[in-house]
Protein backbone atom coordinates (compact mmCIF):
# COMPACT_ATOMS: atom_id res chain seq x y z
CA UNK A 1 0.00 0.00 0.00
CA UNK A 2 2.88 2.00 0.93
CA UNK A 3 4.28 1.70 -2.76
CA UNK A 4 0.90 2.56 -4.27
CA UNK A 5 0.81 6.24 -2.32
CA UNK A 6 4.17 6.52 -3.23
CA UNK A 7 4.03 6.01 -6.92
CA UNK A 8 0.92 8.61 -6.75
CA UNK A 9 2.50 11.15 -5.31
CA UNK A 10 5.27 10.62 -7.68
CA UNK A 11 2.77 10.58 -10.51
CA UNK A 12 1.40 14.14 -9.22
CA UNK A 13 4.97 15.52 -8.53
CA UNK A 14 5.51 14.46 -12.30
CA UNK A 15 2.49 15.86 -13.47
CA UNK A 16 3.07 19.44 -11.66
CA UNK A 17 6.27 19.43 -13.11
CA UNK A 18 4.80 19.03 -16.89
CA UNK A 19 2.14 21.40 -16.80
CA UNK A 20 4.60 23.57 -15.24
CA UNK A 21 7.42 22.86 -17.95
CA UNK A 22 4.24 23.35 -20.51
CA UNK A 23 3.12 26.52 -18.99
CA UNK A 24 6.86 28.36 -19.16
CA UNK A 25 6.62 27.55 -23.19
CA UNK A 26 3.10 28.87 -23.91
CA UNK A 27 4.66 32.01 -22.02
CA UNK A 28 7.71 31.88 -24.08
CA UNK A 29 5.73 31.63 -27.27
CA UNK A 30 3.41 34.38 -26.15
CA UNK A 31 6.17 36.33 -25.68
CA UNK A 32 7.90 35.55 -28.95
CA UNK A 33 5.06 35.89 -30.93
CA UNK A 34 4.09 39.33 -30.07
CA UNK A 35 7.92 40.11 -30.15
CA UNK A 36 7.30 39.21 -33.82
CA UNK A 37 4.20 40.80 -34.29
CA UNK A 38 4.98 44.07 -33.06
CA UNK A 39 8.80 44.81 -34.30
CA UNK A 40 8.66 45.53 -37.75
CA UNK A 41 6.72 42.49 -38.71
CA UNK A 42 3.74 41.12 -39.12
CA UNK A 43 1.75 43.47 -36.81
CA UNK A 44 3.62 46.80 -38.64
CA UNK A 45 2.51 45.44 -42.11
CA UNK A 46 -0.77 44.50 -41.09
CA UNK A 47 -2.15 47.84 -39.48
CA UNK A 48 -0.06 49.20 -42.25
CA UNK A 49 -2.62 47.73 -44.93
CA UNK A 50 -5.80 48.32 -42.99
CA UNK A 51 -4.76 51.97 -42.54
CA UNK A 52 -3.99 52.19 -46.37
CA UNK A 53 -7.29 50.32 -47.28
CA UNK A 54 -9.16 53.06 -44.36
CA UNK A 55 -7.41 56.11 -46.39
CA UNK A 56 -8.78 54.81 -49.92
CA UNK A 57 -11.95 54.26 -47.97
CA UNK A 58 -12.15 57.64 -47.19
CA UNK A 59 -11.25 58.87 -50.46
CA UNK A 60 -13.82 57.07 -52.41
CA UNK A 61 -16.17 58.47 -50.11
CA UNK A 62 -15.14 61.63 -50.81
CA UNK A 63 -15.63 61.60 -54.64
CA UNK A 64 -18.92 60.03 -53.99
CA UNK A 65 -22.51 61.67 -52.58
CA UNK A 66 -20.68 61.12 -49.29
CA UNK A 67 -19.33 64.68 -49.43
CA UNK A 68 -16.81 65.45 -46.56
CA UNK A 69 -15.71 68.80 -45.19
CA UNK A 70 -11.86 67.17 -44.53
CA UNK A 71 -8.70 67.86 -46.38
CA UNK A 72 -8.60 64.49 -48.06
CA UNK A 73 -5.63 65.39 -50.41
CA UNK A 74 -3.61 64.90 -46.89
CA UNK A 75 -4.31 61.06 -47.31
CA UNK A 76 -1.60 61.23 -49.97
CA UNK A 77 1.24 61.07 -47.85
CA UNK A 78 -0.55 59.07 -45.13
CA UNK A 79 -1.35 56.15 -47.96
CA UNK A 80 2.65 56.96 -48.91
CA UNK A 81 3.97 56.48 -45.59
CA UNK A 82 1.33 53.41 -44.38
CA UNK A 83 1.34 51.57 -47.30
CA UNK A 84 2.98 48.14 -46.77
CA UNK A 85 6.68 47.42 -48.06
CA UNK A 86 5.59 44.73 -50.77
CA UNK A 87 2.47 46.36 -51.83
CA UNK A 88 4.83 49.83 -52.51
CA UNK A 89 7.54 48.11 -54.20
CA UNK A 90 5.17 46.85 -56.57
CA UNK A 91 3.89 50.51 -57.71
CA UNK A 92 7.18 51.78 -57.23
CA UNK A 93 8.72 49.78 -59.98
CA UNK A 94 7.62 49.10 -63.69
CA UNK A 95 4.37 48.65 -63.30
CA UNK A 96 4.09 52.10 -61.38
CA UNK A 97 6.22 53.68 -63.94
CA UNK A 98 3.73 53.25 -66.52
CA UNK A 99 0.44 53.80 -64.93
CA UNK A 100 1.99 57.25 -63.81
CA UNK A 101 3.19 57.44 -67.85
CA UNK A 102 -0.52 56.97 -68.52
CA UNK A 103 -1.92 59.19 -66.40
CA UNK A 104 0.60 61.83 -67.05
CA UNK A 105 -0.38 61.51 -71.07
CA UNK A 106 -3.81 61.46 -70.67
CA UNK A 107 -3.86 64.36 -68.09
CA UNK A 108 -1.89 66.24 -70.68
CA UNK A 109 -3.48 65.65 -74.37
CA UNK A 110 -6.66 64.03 -73.26
CA UNK A 111 -7.67 66.90 -70.61
CA UNK A 112 -11.74 67.35 -71.15
CA UNK A 113 -11.45 62.80 -70.78
CA UNK A 114 -9.56 62.96 -67.55
CA UNK A 115 -11.86 62.50 -64.77
CA UNK A 116 -11.37 64.32 -61.76
CA UNK A 117 -11.75 61.50 -59.42
CA UNK A 118 -8.26 60.40 -61.02
CA UNK A 119 -6.22 63.08 -59.49
CA UNK A 120 -5.23 61.72 -56.81
CA UNK A 121 -4.80 58.72 -57.21
CA UNK A 122 -2.41 60.04 -60.04
CA UNK A 123 -0.85 62.07 -57.70
CA UNK A 124 -0.11 59.12 -55.22
CA UNK A 125 1.08 56.86 -57.99
CA UNK A 126 3.44 60.24 -59.01
CA UNK A 127 4.79 60.61 -55.89
CA UNK A 128 5.54 57.09 -55.10
CA UNK A 129 7.37 56.58 -58.57
CA UNK A 130 9.46 59.56 -58.25
CA UNK A 131 10.46 59.96 -54.38
CA UNK A 132 13.75 59.95 -54.20
CA UNK A 133 14.94 56.72 -52.19
CA UNK A 134 15.50 59.32 -48.70
CA UNK A 135 12.09 59.52 -48.31
CA UNK A 136 11.10 56.12 -50.45
CA UNK A 137 13.00 54.04 -48.06
CA UNK A 138 14.59 55.56 -45.26
CA UNK A 139 11.44 57.77 -43.84
CA UNK A 140 8.77 55.28 -45.08
CA UNK A 141 10.45 53.02 -42.67
CA UNK A 142 11.07 55.54 -39.67
CA UNK A 143 9.71 57.37 -36.87
CA UNK A 144 9.62 59.78 -39.33
CA UNK A 145 6.52 58.39 -41.46
CA UNK A 146 4.81 57.39 -38.48
CA UNK A 147 5.35 60.80 -37.27
CA UNK A 148 4.01 62.16 -40.26
CA UNK A 149 0.52 59.95 -40.22
CA UNK A 150 -0.04 60.32 -36.64
CA UNK A 151 -0.11 64.59 -37.33
CA UNK A 152 -2.47 64.22 -40.84
CA UNK A 153 -5.19 61.63 -38.75
CA UNK A 154 -5.31 63.68 -35.58
CA UNK A 155 -5.42 66.20 -37.97
CA UNK A 156 -8.35 64.74 -39.92
CA UNK A 157 -10.34 63.40 -36.70
CA UNK A 158 -10.32 67.23 -35.34
CA UNK A 159 -11.09 68.81 -38.40
CA UNK A 160 -13.94 65.98 -38.94
CA UNK A 161 -15.20 66.21 -35.88
CA UNK A 162 -14.79 70.60 -35.65
CA UNK A 163 -17.07 70.06 -39.84
CA UNK A 164 -20.17 67.22 -38.16
CA UNK A 165 -20.39 70.12 -35.19
CA UNK A 166 -19.07 68.24 -32.19
CA UNK A 167 -18.00 64.87 -31.03
CA UNK A 168 -21.33 63.47 -30.53
CA UNK A 169 -22.65 64.24 -34.00
CA UNK A 170 -19.74 62.60 -35.36
CA UNK A 171 -20.82 59.59 -34.36
CA UNK A 172 -24.82 60.00 -34.46
CA UNK A 173 -25.51 61.00 -38.15
CA UNK A 174 -25.63 58.50 -41.09
CA UNK A 175 -22.58 59.86 -42.99
CA UNK A 176 -20.40 60.88 -39.67
CA UNK A 177 -20.03 57.33 -38.73
CA UNK A 178 -18.54 55.84 -41.39
CA UNK A 179 -16.07 58.90 -41.88
CA UNK A 180 -15.37 58.33 -38.17
CA UNK A 181 -14.74 54.91 -38.10
CA UNK A 182 -12.48 55.47 -41.32
CA UNK A 183 -10.55 58.06 -39.56
CA UNK A 184 -10.56 56.03 -36.37
CA UNK A 185 -8.51 53.71 -38.29
CA UNK A 186 -6.03 56.32 -39.61
CA UNK A 187 -5.16 56.43 -36.07
CA UNK A 188 -4.41 52.41 -35.47
CA UNK A 189 -1.32 52.43 -37.38
CA UNK A 190 0.31 55.24 -36.34
CA UNK A 191 -0.75 54.48 -33.05
CA UNK A 192 1.11 50.85 -32.78
CA UNK A 193 4.29 51.85 -35.06
CA UNK A 194 5.33 54.41 -32.72
CA UNK A 195 5.01 52.07 -29.51
CA UNK A 196 6.92 49.33 -30.99
CA UNK A 197 9.65 51.81 -32.26
CA UNK A 198 9.69 53.86 -29.33
CA UNK A 199 9.22 49.91 -27.21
Amino acid sequence: MWNRMNFQEEAVQIMNSDFKDLSEAASKLANHAIKLAGVGGFGASFFGFFAAVAAIYLLVLDRTNWKTNILTSLLIPYIFFSLPSFVFAVFRGEIGKWIALVAVVLRLFIPKHFPDWLELPGALILLIVVSPDLAASTFRNDLVGVIVCLVIACYLLQEHIRASGGFRNSFTRANGVSNSIGIILLLVYPIWALLTILF
